[in-house]
């Protein structure tokens, strides 16, 4: 290789050399030159600083102020002291903010009084496992109420008789109590309490001191409300109006024996004395002997 090519080559390194090293400058003083994107905008707001369950009064230690990126959930706070007090009627998990609907209204304190919407009651009802569904039932099930016991002034023939009494209940806890039976030993009774309206209210206050009260699942998006009469142990054996089926009068009996007077037997004939004459000298004398040969 003469000595014109090697001296092309390294000119031709040279100003590739040069021309990178501008065209980087360039780059670089574009990108300086450019605005850098804004940090996303954050606002201190109220979370909760651990779990808060449901019934419970929020303390200072319950709450704290955290950056929330973004847009402000609707309800949110910016003071904590504006949660002091309030119960929780919704959990809310750790970091989550505080917001309104989450809260009951000022002054309405915690536990599960502040669960229960204007206008209805809660009303407690004592059944054992069985009837209360096997421990199925939690809070917000809605449930059928069916009680079972005999109605006063009916047909004692019927037996118990069972009723939907009210349908569509929402429950609002589950739970057990202790109690005691007549020797005094602690027993466990199982307590489901539902949501009702003051004549509701009434009307299984009353069931549940006079009749046996069993609880039916449904499903909670079912509204629908069925119409039953209700039914008794009768029924289930005979069907219908639980009375025992009649006989067939159409079936030909045999006629009934005439009534016949009564005769009384005719006396038994007796037979005729048995007369003996007894001669003795210049007298007579007959004896009459009757009944196995006794003398007269």
């Amino acid at each position: 290789m003469n000595k014109r090519m090697v001296g092309a080559l390294v000119f031709a390194t040279l100003v590739a050399l040069v021309t990178g090293v501008l065209f980087y400058e360039v780059w670089m003083s574009h990108q300086q030159q450019q605005p850098s994107a804004a940090a996303p905008a954050t606002t201190r707001i109220a979370v909760a600083a651990k779990d808060l369950e449901v019934g419970s009064v929020i303390k200072e230690d319950d709450v704290k102020l955290e950056d929330w990126p973004g847009s402000v959930p609707e309800g949110a706070t910016t003071r904590t002291q504006e949660l002091l007090g309030r119960g929780v009627i919704t959990p809310i998990i750790a970091k989550e903010p505080v917001v309104e609907k989450r809260l009951a209204p000022k002054g309405a304190g915690g536990g599960f009084s502040v669960l229960i919407p204007p206008g209805l009651r809660a009303i407690p009802l004592r059944v054992n496992e069985v009837a209360g569904v096997a421990g199925f039932v939690v809070p917000g099930m809605h449930v059928d109420v069916l009680i079972s016991g005999t109605a006063p002034g009916g047909d004692n023939r019927q037996g118990t008789m069972i009723k939907t009494l009210l349908q569509n209940v929402e429950v609002l806890s589950a739970g057990q109590d202790f109690k005691k039976d007549p020797e005094g030993k602690p027993v466990v009774v199982q307590v489901i309490t539902v949501l009702a309206t003051p004549e509701q209210a009434e009307i299984l206050s009353l069931a549940s001191a006079q009749t046996t009260v069993q609880l039916a699942l449904r499903n909670p998006l079912d509204k629908a409300v069925a119409k039953t009469a209700g039914t008794a142990v009768a029924r289930l054996f005979y069907g219908g109006t639980g009375m025992p089926p009649a006989p067939n009068l159409g079936e030909e009996r045999p006629a009934p024996r005439p009534v016949r007077d009564v005769v009384a037997p005719p006396a038994p004939k007796k037979d005729p004395p048995f007369v003996m004459e007894v001669i003795s000298g210049t007298s007579k004398k007959e004896l009459k002997f009757e009944n196995a040969g006794e003398a007269k």
